[in-house]
């Protein structure tokens, strides 16, 4: 079996641990022995990912393995990873492992649904074939009708169908990209790789075809990545959505649209890329903003991180399309800090939430007296967000800013520009919501006797900070992981 194979057969055997065993502890330890052993997983293959690419193993993809499954449409169960697929690995790794804790107390069903939705997203990394992608893909989005329509809270049922019926209008979009991508690179694979190096030869996608396949499989994939006008869903969504839901939706789920912009619609589309890549560019800069400013008017903690998501996942696109290895470079070490950061945010607002019972800030003040341990971990959230130095969100920002001020021309100065404007935006949000909810006196009397985290709600949260400051104290350690996976795919863009 090959190496990979891991983070698909673990979580089935997590399935069909969970509906055998019966009793709270039993789930568990199921839980905590399945997402430890996951991220355990992650943690080796990036080991030995970094060994091996030190010791001259150059090919684009380590660790291939490939079955046939539905030979007439040379449909195959093929995997393999390069660097990015590795940061991804080792970030849903973290995000499953402090979303089980942060779930401790969660029945059977939800914990089924909840491995379910982890079986997608590792799936969908360690794939590369376009087919078992989108097959993991769909796994991923399945299981967001059920754990929000019926453990969220609020709009859930509304907030359920909404996420649900935009997401699969996404599906659609790039269940047709795909199929071009096919038949157009000559109907003889699916493997990615392998497309791409057909590209400019016997059976390269032709111009028209690629003009026509790039938007719908831009969109198909942007739609989950909260891409300017088809992110209303997001903040609903993350709003009535379980605390461990919003951890590993807005940390880990929004980053397959990312991803696959980058993986499937730009590398093996790279002439419609750089014909298109300006009307996406606005759309995403409007995502930035907009999301920014969006966040500063509301007035519930998970909407303000929700359209915090939407300004953040926009900046990922929109350093994706300036089509240079730096702002590439950067757009995924955004994905990691944004995951990182959102998770934390997210499993502090339910852990206070939890004890509260409101996430209005208006009904909010003075928790830092109260619950210190969280009022802390929500300032270290809140500063990374921010991007204050020595943290992730300030290395992956920067490094987004100067990749796409290396474009001299007038428009993408102006766009750069613009985008930039989403840190001070984000300043004001964040410190407003800080300085509310923690700081003055506290206003209602009932809060008063409310208690700090638990030791296993702190586990998690210790977890999510020691990353936020491991990128940002080590950089290079995340930079030269993604780059070797980076550089190529930015090289074959740029030939064309």
């Amino acid at each position: 079996m090959n190496f990979l194979s891991i983070f698909v057969f673990v979580p089935l055997l997590m399935l069909l641990a969970l509906w055998l065993v019966k009793g709270q502890n039993a789930i568990r330890t199921v839980m905590a022995i399945g997402s430890t052993v996951l991220l355990c997983a992650a943690v080796y293959l990036t080991v030995r990912f970094l060994a091996d690419r030190a010791a001259g193993a150059d090919a684009t993809m380590l660790y291939t393995a490939s079955f046939d499954w539905f030979a007439p449409l040379h449909i195959k169960y093929s995997v393999g990873v390069d660097g990015i697929s590795v940061a991804m690995l080792l970030l849903s790794g973290v995000i499953v492992f402090t979303g089980t804790f942060v779930s401790w107390d969660m029945c059977k069903e939800y914990f089924l649904w909840f491995t379910l939705l982890s079986l997608g997203v590792f799936g969908f990394f360690i794939s590369v074939d376009m087919f078992t992608m989108f097959m993991f893909y769909e796994v991923a989005l399945i299981p967001m009708y059920l754990l929000i329509g019926v453990w969220g809270t609020g709009k859930k049922e509304y907030s359920a169908m909404k996420l649900t019926l935009m997401l699969m209008g996404g599906s659609a979009f790039l269940m047709c990209g795909i199929f071009g991508i096919f038949y157009g690179a000559g109907g003889q694979t699916m493997n990615v790789v392998e497309i791409a190096t057909q590209t400019g030869g016997a059976h390269a996608i032709a111009l028209p075809e690629q003009l026509v396949w790039f938007p719908m499989t831009f969109v198909g994939f942007g739609v989950l990545g909260a891409l300017f006008p088809f992110h209303t869903w997001s903040p609903d969504g993350h709003a009535s959505a379980p605390t461990a839901v919003s951890m590993l939706h807005a940390g880990v789920l929004m980053k397959l649209g990312g991803y696959g912009c980058f993986r499937i619609a730009m590398y093996l589309m790279p002439e419609a890329t750089h014909q298109l890549a300006w009307i996406f560019l606005i759309l995403t800069g409007i995502s930035v903003v907009y999301g920014a400013f969006s966040a500063c008017v509301q007035t519930d903690l998970k909407y303000i991180n929700a359209y915090s998501s939407v300004s953040h996942c926009g900046l990922v696109l929109f350093a994706l399309l300036m089509i240079n290895e730096t702002a590439c470079t950067g757009a995924i070490i955004q994905m990691l800090s944004h995951g990182l950061m959102t998770a934390l945010f997210f499993a502090l607002i339910g852990m206070i939430y939890g004890r509260t019972h409101t996430r209005d800030i208006r009904e909010l003040s003075g928790l830092m007296r109260i619950m210190p341990f969280l009022a802390v971990g929500y300032v270290v959230a809140g500063l990374g967000n921010l991007g204050l130095p020595g943290l992730s969100g300030f290395v992956a920002e920067m490094t987004i800013f100067v990749g796409s001020f290396q474009h001299s021309d007038t428009f993408h100065r102006v766009l750069t520009i613009l985008a930039c404007s989403s840190i001070v935006i984000t300043a004001v949000y964040i410190l407003r919501m800080i300085g509310k909810i923690l700081y003055g006196k506290c206003t209602n009397e009932h809060h008063l006797a409310l208690t700090d985290a638990t030791l296993v709600e702190r586990f998690p949260v210790v977890v999510l900070i020691c990353c936020i400051a491991g990128i940002g104290l080590a950089p290079f350690f995340v930079s030269n992981l993604v780059n070797g996976g980076v550089v190529p795919i930015v090289e074959h863009i740029l030939s064309f």
